[in-house]
């Protein structure tokens, strides 16, 4: 079993997002959240009523 770490650090509606693979961060609200990962990743996150969730994430650039 490996080792890991993660933790979040929220300053209003930016999050830093610190783990063993790098640092990462977002910005949004509840309904609408733009995430770059710590490998470069880009995620657009939409929370629609009802319980339904549209995500789409762009690779690296």
């Amino acid at each position: 079993m490996g080792l890991s770490y993660r933790k979040s650090i929220k300053i209003g509606p930016f999050r830093l997002n610190l783990s063993n693979r790098g640092v990462g961060h977002s910005w949004g609200n509840r309904l609408f959240r733009v995430t770059r990962g710590a490998d470069g990743r880009r995620t657009v996150s939409v929370n629609l009523p009802g319980g339904f969730t549209w995500r789409k994430t762009r690779a690296r650039r």
